[in-house]
C-alpha cells in the first residue's frame, strides 16, 4: 500500500483537467442538487477498515484527524499490530494523533485556506452531504485546480479521486424560478474513465464516509455493543421474572383457590 503525495495528485489533477476540457467557460452555481444517502453502518468493520485505508491514502496528505489516536483506530477497528503499522506509514508511535506534516502557512498560500481537520466534518455537514460531495467534482476551467463541486460551489480543494472516478463534466439547464433564472442540475457526463467502475467507486466513497462518521462518533461502537448486552440481559431477566411470578402465584392460588 503506497501513499500518493498531495502535491503530485493536486498538480496532476489540475493539469490533466485543463488539458481535457475547453479553456473557456464560467463557474456554474447550481440549484436543486440532490443529496445521496450514505451507506453508514458502524457494525461493518470491514467497511470501516477499508475506509481508514482510503483516508490515509487519499486524504491524509492534506487533512488531519486531530482528535483521534492511531491506537484508538487499531483497537476499535480490530487491527493487529502489523496492519496498524502499515496504516500508519511514517508515524512512529500508535499513541500519536492522526496528523500530517503540511505547514498551515504554505497550505494557505497554495489553496487559499488551510485544509480543515475532518474529525467532526460529518457532524458539521451531515453524512449524506459528505458522501455526495466526494462524488460530485466536475471539470471547471475557471477554477485554479481545474475542478469545481456541485455540492460545494467554488471549492478550493482539488479532486482527490480524479484517477479513480475519472473526469466528468456537468450538464445543467436554465429554468425560471421566483422571478429569476437558475441553473438546475441534470446529470454528469463522463469525460475520461476511472480506474474503478462507478459501482466500485461508490463503494469506496461509502467506506470512507462510514469511517469519517465513526471518527466523529468513536463511542458509538461501544454503545452499540453495550446496548446489545443490555437488551440481552433484560430479555433473560424478564424470562426469570415471569417464571418467578408464576411460582409465587401458584402458592397464592393454592391458599385461596376461589380468589382471582
Amino acid at each position: 500500500m503506497k501513499r500518493k503525495t498531495w502535491q503530485s495528485r493536486a498538480a496532476a489533477g489540475a493539469f490533466l483537467a485543463f488539458l481535457l476540457y475547453p479553456a473557456t467557460g464560467h463557474a456554474i452555481q447550481l440549484s436543486g442538487y440532490p443529496l445521496m444517502t450514505a451507506p453508514v453502518n458502524l457494525n461493518n468493520r470491514a467497511s470501516l477498515q477499508r475506509g481508514a485505508r482510503t483516508f490515509v491514502n487519499y486524504c491524509m496528505g492534506c487533512h488531519t484527524l486531530q482528535y483521534v489516536r492511531w491506537s484508538r483506530i487499531g483497537r476499535d477497528l480490530r487491527l493487529n499490530k502489523r496492519a496498524l503499522r502499515e496504516l500508519m506509514f511514517l508515524q512512529t508511535k500508535p499513541t500519536q494523533m492522526m496528523l500530517n506534516a503540511m505547514p498551515a502557512q504554505e497550505a494557505n498560500r497554495w489553496f487559499g485556506a488551510a485544509p480543515p481537520d475532518l474529525s467532526v466534518m460529518v457532524d458539521q455537514k451531515g453524512v449524506n452531504w459528505v458522501y455526495t460531495y466526494l462524488q460530485s467534482f466536475y471539470l471547471d476551467p475557471t477554477r485554479p485546480t481545474g475542478v469545481n463541486n456541485a455540492a460545494f460551489y467554488r471549492v478550493a480543494m482539488p479532486d482527490p479521486f480524479w484517477q479513480v472516478q475519472g473526469l466528468q463534466k456537468i450538464v445543467y439547464r436554465k429554468v425560471s424560478e421566483n422571478g429569476g433564472t437558475i441553473n438546475r442540475f441534470v446529470r454528469f457526463d463522463q469525460v475520461t474513465p476511472g480506474t474503478r467502475s462507478p459501482v466500485a467507486f461508490r463503494s469506496m466513497v461509502g467506506n470512507l464516509t462510514n469511517f469519517l462518521y465513526y471518527v466523529g462518533h468513536p463511542d458509538e461502537l461501544k454503545r452499540i455493543h453495550l446496548g446489545i448486552w443490555v437488551i440481552a440481559f433484560l430479555v433473560v431477566f424478564t424470562i426469570f421474572a415471569y417464571v418467578l411470578k408464576r411460582e409465587y402465584w401458584k402458592d397464592v392460588h393454592r391458599k385461596h383457590p376461589h380468589e382471582k
